[in-house]
């Protein structure tokens, strides 16, 4: 077969083929139109966001600058397995190459890794304008924001360097079949016929650190904005002060319940229609759903997008009148 070539006496792998959504051949172009679809609205909802607080100086603020890093992260993550998914519905072998699917796992896990740390700064930042007011331009400056920011890619980055050079080391001798739409670090050591060992080591400790530490830090940096807000006399300033955390506190039960429905499955019991939806929820559906959470529960976002668009409506109108 031309998918495998020898390293050496052993056997290795130079392509996969990909069996998500084989289950159902004959509904191949509803998914295709339904994640087409979803995925244009991703990209849309956070191209918008990410010009509605580009171009409006209200929000020229910490709370704003990490969610335009949020919807720039969500565009790179759809975009890095959406598009082949989609092309793979028109191929009645779905593949992709060896490189190319180390390059999958290295941008899902850069995304994925800098997505937990981000989430966790913003959870410091409400925290901060909740708790501690009078500091907040102190400990929240341009320069705070900058390293936040950064060193959320950064960890990312470092993150899936490691795992996908580690992976990278692993001789996969066959079946070159993925049961799944994506290649990812798991399914790939199920393919592996050497040690695995340091991968999964690897895997506990990157989850011990970008999974439940930051899910931790974010959930007591809640704890406390609840406890302090519960503490406003006033029942319009408890009200003023939940709605600057709600959208963020939303998108951030979404990411953590989508990715442990992902990755929390059993090895067995579970078919393969049920990993692909996990799969969906957390990979494609999420992106999509950050920025309508903060357009429908954020005035702020709500009226910049709506200035943007009537600036448009009203441009257009415009270059109609002078063409006319």
């Amino acid at each position: 077969m031309k998918n495998i070539k020898e390293r050496g006496n052993q056997t290795g792998v130079t392509e996969f083929i990909f069996l998500g959504f084989s289950n159902h051949p004959e509904l191949q172009g509803l998914f295709f139109l339904i994640f087409l679809v979803v995925y244009l609205v991703a990209l849309l909802g956070n191209l918008l966001i990410l010009t509605a607080i580009r171009i409006n100086p209200v929000l020229h603020t910490p709370m704003y600058y990490f969610l335009s890093n949020l919807s720039f992260l969500d565009i790179c993550y759809t975009s890095t397995t959406v598009p082949i998914m989609l092309v793979n519905f028109f191929r009645e072998k779905k593949t992709i190459t060896y490189a190319g699917c180390l390059s999958q796992v290295f941008f899902l896990v850069t995304f994925a890794g800098s997505e937990c740390v981000l989430l966790a700064a913003m959870a410091y930042d409400r925290f901060i304008a909740i708790c501690h007011p009078l500091r907040y331009p102190v400990l929240m400056s341009n320069r705070v924001c900058a390293y936040l920011a950064a060193g959320s890619w950064m960890c990312g980055l470092v993150n899936s360097l490691t795992h996908t050079g580690l992976t990278a080391t692993l001789t996969l001798c066959g079946p070159n079949q993925i049961s799944h739409f994506l290649c990812d670090i798991p399914l790939l050591l199920k393919l592996s016929c050497s040690d695995t060992s340091v991968n999964a080591v690897a895997v506990y400790v990157s989850s011990a650190i970008f999974g439940m530490s930051t899910c931790l830090f974010t959930a007591v940096s809640y704890m406390l904005i609840i406890s302090a807000i519960l503490k406003i006399q006033s029942a319009q300033g408890r009200k003023k002060a939940f709605s600057t955390c709600a959208s963020h506190l939303t998108v951030v039960l979404i990411y953590y319940g989508t990715i442990n429905f992902n990755y929390d499955q059993p090895s067995s019991g579970y078919s393969l229609d049920m990993v692909i939806l996990a799969s969906v929820l957390f990979c494609i559906i999420t992106p999509m759903l950050n920025p309508i959470i903060y357009s429908l529960r954020n005035k702020e976002v709500k009226g910049a997008l709506r200035k943007l668009c009537e600036g448009y409506i009203l441009s257009g109108d415009s270059s109609v009148q002078i063409h006319s």
